[in-house]
């Protein structure tokens, strides 16, 4: 939600009046070929038999996907090659695969190792663009918040494990503040329509200090008037992304991590890229990849992979800096988010409960593209500063656990002053014959977005689906018959196994803080990691106070290509994002599980140490920031 300026309401009226009315003519783009109810349940029978405690259908091993791109050739191509594993990359190799289509897909690093994984987590409609709308009769503005509303829906339908409906409250301190926050949010309402995860609704100031007690009742010399919340969505981010490469492989694409673009290949006349040159950096060794359409999905690096097809192509990318941090779990209560609405450059920042702890963010500022950024000092400070007079709790920079910078692919317009005025929409283009780009747009539309690559894909290949696109309704792995009470079946039949010191093997009860942590994480698949806890002796925790198993280790290297422990530590589970000197105490368990699944040497773990480490230094915490300038620093 961003910052709603508080403007005359008769403007609100006449311009809410104008924008329902051009709402009531927009409709969805079609897709390129009608989707058919046979080919989704083909697939919906392929990812609910992956996903099923059978342990039959899962993911091809990495070697096998490795070969599978290898084997293509010039004269029997691939349909179509991905670039980039992030959210977007991954929805495209989804949709084209279940479409028929012959797929490939190649990650330079790890799959959400970009800004996929360092999201503020929401799924949200985007209030900031209904803001815009209202005020400024922006149809263009409407339109995104419409498709926005849409797809938060089907995101949350398709992961129900890993995504669900969060309550966030606005704060107000007028009356005026406590009707434009209700209209507004209302008016959220309506255009969610039949989407609609929840209604708003005002709370009076006693009812919001019981709902959230750190909340403060004064900000300043003004009183709290009470609260307006609203609903949106959250997710675990990483392991959405991740969820969806393994879901792609199970439908039939080819999706390989570690695996570098080198060079772009292209046709005899030099007129068409036709594949890419592949360096497989965990063995070094190179290799052709060959396909009728490349889809660039590489985000803030997409100028990277263009400027490989024509050197002298004009960067688009505006790279924009949004930083995070996590605080312990007294500053939300459960269940609750907290959206600051106005902070004193005009930005918003949530606070929200995630996993046990507390995220908080976002910063907006424009930043350098690199593989590892940081966040800075003064961001982290920002942060702080906007949340410490809407709390009652001393805001202290030695309670951040964690502080992470994720950047955003933002499109650019030459006119824009900064990066907060640049639309967030999505573009699709191909300005090189078989190159499509696409760049720009949010977490919260990645299948959308897919879905219009891939039809583009289909135009600039000429190629022949067998139906159009049915990711609208295909939950990914793990998804297929998961409920909430299903954690309960782990408590209730599984043991934690744990190994001691002494080389000793006892058993432990598989509480329900563990047993929900893994069918959240996991979905249906949770038994199966609950199967390693008590049947392999990987049954203890990997850090205290979290729900983090040795058992997961093995789990994603066998089943989720994870093949180093930052992929680990940072994206199969989130210890990283969530308590960054806690990791750094499991990394040296990690690797050693992770060493006894992958048949590393003594060097490979040395180096697996080092680069664990190094990773973690990007990630501010009170104990590895210096941040002693800084104004929040009570003991």
């Amino acid at each position: 939600m961003a910052a709603w300026r508080l403007r005359g309401a008769g403007t609100a009226l006449a311009a809410t009046s104008a924008l329902a009315a051009a709402a009531a003519a927009w409709s969805s783009p079609v897709s390129a070929s009608d989707p058919s109810p046979a080919a989704l349940e083909s697939a919906r029978q392929l990812v609910s038999r992956a996903g099923s405690g059978a342990g039959a259908g899962g993911p091809p091993p990495r070697a096998a996907q490795r070969a599978a791109l290898a084997g293509s050739t010039a004269a029997e191509p691939l349909d179509v090659l991905v670039v980039g594993g992030g959210a977007t990359g991954c929805g495209v190799a989804l949709d084209a695969a279940t479409r028929g289509l012959r797929v490939g897909l190649v990650e330079r690093e790890d799959f959400s190792s970009g800004t996929s994984s360092r999201s503020t987590k929401l799924i949200h409609g985007g209030v900031r663009y209904l803001e815009k709308a209202v005020f400024n009769l922006d149809y263009g503005q409407l339109k995104l918040v419409f498709h926005a509303l849409k797809e938060r829906k089907q995101v949350i339908e398709n992961a129900p494990h890993l995504c669900h409906a969060l309550p966030c409250m606005t704060p107000c301190f007028n009356w005026f503040e406590v009707v434009y926050y209700w209209f507004g949010l209302k008016f959220y309402d309506i255009v969610a329509g039949k989407r609609l995860l929840h209604l708003s609704r005002y709370y009076s100031v006693e009812e919001s200090v019981e709902l959230f007690p750190t909340l403060a009742r004064n900000d300043g010399d003004r009183s709290l008037r009470g609260t307006v919340v609203y609903y949106d969505g959250q997710m675990n981010d990483s392991r959405l992304n991740v969820g969806l490469a393994c879901t792609s492989a199970v439908v039939g694409a080819a999706v390989l991590n570690y695996a570098e673009v080198v060079s772009l290949i292209k046709d005899e006349s030099g007129d068409r890229v036709i594949g890419a040159r592949i360096r497989d950096t965990l063995s070094g060794k190179e290799f052709d990849a060959f396909a009728k359409v490349v889809v660039n999905a590489s985000g803030a690096f997409c100028d990277s992979v263009r400027k490989m097809a024509n050197s002298d192509v004009v960067p688009m990318i505006a790279p924009s800096s949004g930083v995070h941090i996590v605080l312990p779990d007294y500053y939300s209560p459960e269940g609750m988010g907290l959206i600051v609405p106005k902070t004193k450059d005009g930005r918003v920042v949530f606070m929200l409960p995630w996993l046990g702890r507390t995220v908080a963010g976002t910063t907006d500022s424009s930043t350098a593209i690199t593989m590892l950024p940081e966040p800075h000092e003064d961001e982290i400070q920002f942060i702080l500063d906007a949340i410490c007079d809407y709390l009652n709790v001393q805001v202290r920079r030695s309670d951040v656990l964690s502080a992470w910078s994720g950047i955003r692919p933002l499109a650019m317009d030459p006119s824009a002053k900064n990066t907060e005025s640049i639309s967030r929409d999505h573009v699709v283009f191909e300005d090189y014959p078989g190159l499509i780009t696409i760049t720009g747009g949010k977490w919260t539309t990645y299948r959308s977005m897919a879905e219009d690559a891939v039809n583009a894909a289909i135009r600039s290949g000429n190629l022949k689906p067998a139906n159009g696109c049915v990711t609208d309704h295909l939950h990914i792995v793990g998804g297929y018959g998961w409920d909430p009470a299903s954690f309960t079946v782990l408590a209730q039949n599984y043991k934690r196994m744990k190994k001691t010191y002494g080389g000793k093997v006892i058993p432990g009860a598989m509480d329900s803080a563990v047993s929900k942590h893994l069918s959240h994480a996991y979905g249906t698949l949770a038994e199966r990691v609950a199967a390693i806890a008590q049947n392999e002796g990987l049954g203890k925790r990997l850090a205290h106070g979290y729900p983090f198993l040795e058992a997961e280790v093995a789990y994603c290297a066998r089943h989720e290509y994870c093949e180093s422990a930052v992929d680990f530590v940072a994206r199969r589970c989130r210890l990283a994002f969530l308590d960054t000197d806690a990791a750094g105490r499991a990394l040296p368990r990690i690797i050693e599980i992770l060493a006894s699944e992958h048949k590393w040497d003594k060097a490979r773990r040395k180096l697996e140490l080092q680069k664990g480490i190094e990773f973690l230094e990007t990630f501010k915490s009170s104990k590895n920031a210096q941040f002693r300038d800084g104004k929040h620093n009570g003991q």
